[in-house]
């Protein structure tokens, strides 16, 4: 978490001076926030794709624990402990999968139970289908 807030562009810009400081768009994650005496904060190629997916990347996989591979979906969160609950809309075609991660013992980490429509899955894996339905996720945090 204390990562991601350093990358995040808009804690870059949270305060007038910062915004002044950082000189580029706070809704972009920068390439670069430079380092060099005369430049410090300032950020540095905006909207540059590779930074922007790298961003993604960090926040989907890395924090919020989501992992697609092939037919199999895997929840597996790394976040601050004061975050007590999240949700992720996931749409394949036609098909909704609404996700709701909770937190009640304010862990960082640990999938004690992962439940599809109401039943428990004997494996922490959410088989993707494409029905056209929607489906209810709940992903529930604790001591493993």
């Amino acid at each position: 978490g204390e990562l991601f807030a350093l990358l995040n562009p808009i804690n870059h810009a949270g305060t007038r001076a910062g915004l002044h400081r950082y000189k580029v768009e706070p809704y972009v994650t920068a390439g670069d926030v430079y380092n060099e005496p005369q430049h410090v904060g300032r950020g540095g190629w905006t909207w540059y794709t590779g930074s922007a997916s790298w961003m993604y990347r960090a926040a989907l996989e890395s924090m919020l624990g989501f992992h697609l591979k092939g037919e199999t979906l895997t929840i597996e969160p790394c976040i601050p402990r004061s975050w007590r609950d999240f949700e992720i809309d996931y749409r394949r075609g036609d098909t909704l999968y609404q996700i709701r991660v909770e937190n009640p013992s304010g862990l960082c980490r640990g999938v004690a139970e992962v439940r599809l429509d109401g039943e428990l899955l004997p494996s922490k894996e959410i088989p993707v289908m494409v029905d056209g339905q929607t489906h209810q996720v709940l992903v529930v945090l604790g001591e493993i």
